[in-house]
């Protein structure tokens, strides 16, 4: 399977691959999240892989699996579906890291909390569709953040089955992000939108 080579911004010069075009996505994506704490956050690793929708489940341990899921929907001249999934523990670190609260403070998911990871997820979706629709010139938006924990296999449902309307692969985005003092690791699944699709 090749990546698709999309023609860069008018006045960019060349021609970038789908996967360079998410990796710069998820670079934008952390630096608004940067900008959303006011301190320094940078990637510390980043592995994209593309991968078959319906083996996805698998890869969080099954559908069965509890997770943190954060999911928006993609709207404008295409749609699609972006998905975070944390191991809850990762999903709690997050949290403390953006209310500026020791590690392990926080240990469920109540209205405030689902409310700071919604804001993550809006933040860090509408800087990441921003560089998606720079590189390829269309208009695209995220809708309002849903968060939920549960298993893995309900918070992709809507998600995958939509996905397999448009294509059997989908890219899958381990991620590794860092501040000055701890770690957070989560996983970004961009679901098709017609027109980025690799063939």
């Amino acid at each position: 399977m090749s990546d698709t080579v999309l023609e860069g911004t008018p006045g960019g010069g060349g021609g970038v691959t789908t996967v360079e075009m998410l990796r710069r996505g998820v670079g934008n994506a952390v630096s608004g999240l940067s900008q959303m704490l006011g301190q320094e956050i940078k990637i510390a690793s980043i592995n994209l892989t593309k991968v078959l929708v319906k083996d996805i489940p698998e890869l969080f341990g099954g559908a069965q699996a509890m997770k943190v899921g954060v999911y928006l929907a993609i709207c404008g001249h295409s749609n699609g579906h972006m998905v975070a999934i944390y191991e809850p523990q990762n999903a709690f670190d997050l949290i403390d890291l953006l209310l500026g609260q020791p590690a392990g403070t926080t240990k469920e998911l109540h209205d405030m909390e689902q409310s700071v990871l919604g804001e993550v997820g809006n933040i860090m979706g509408s800087f990441f569709l921003n560089h998606l629709a720079n590189s390829t010139g269309m208009d695209l938006q995220p809708s309002p953040p849903a968060v939920l924990m549960d298993m893995t296999g309900a918070i992709l449902e809507v998600a995958t089955v939509s996905a397999l309307e448009c294509s059997d692969y989908t890219y899958v985005i381990d991620t590794v992000f860092e501040s000055p003092d701890r770690q957070v690791t989560g996983t970004f699944l961009v679901m098709p939108v017609p027109g980025m699709e690799t063939i």
